[in-house]
């Protein structure tokens, strides 16, 4: 180790340490984003969902088969209507890609219980036997 002459001067090293904070502080507001519109994401269609005492059911590895009715009448399969004549065809189709798949029925509480039950014996004569009624939890008064 030398030293260095009197006359001259050293040179500023530059600093290889990268700052972190920014990027911590960006990555928690994301965090804070995405589990406020993860919620939101879950059901495509608004549905207006009764109440109920029953309790959840287990969930599976496999993901349901979300059938849905809104206040007019209407049938979505998933988030994509579907015209009340092909229903029973296209519910079939997907008992043959997956013949042991679960069918999640969401109705909205307006609906006429008959309109309900027309829409279940199709999933049911498409050959479905898993099909489960969706509710909201009741809340105590």
């Amino acid at each position: 180790m030398g030293l260095a002459p009197a006359g001259r001067r050293r040179r500023a090293v530059p600093m290889a340490e990268i700052n972190v904070t920014p990027l911590v502080d960006v990555m928690l507001v994301l965090l804070i984003i995405f589990m406020v519109t993860a919620p939101l994401l879950v059901a495509g269609v608004p549905v207006d969902l009764p109440a109920a005492r029953a309790a959840a059911l287990a969930q599976k590895a496999d993901k349901p088969i979300a059938v849905s009715l809104d206040a007019a009448g209407g049938v979505f399969l998933g988030d994509e209507a579907v015209p009340q004549d092909a229903l029973t065809d296209r519910l079939a189709a997907l008992h043959a890609a997956q013949p042991e798949a679960r069918v999640l029925v969401r109705a909205d509480r307006s609906l006429a219980y008959g309109r309900v039950l027309e829409v279940m014996g199709e999933i049911a004569s498409s050959g479905f036997v898993h099909v489960a009624l969706v509710s909201q939890p009741q809340t105590r008064k």
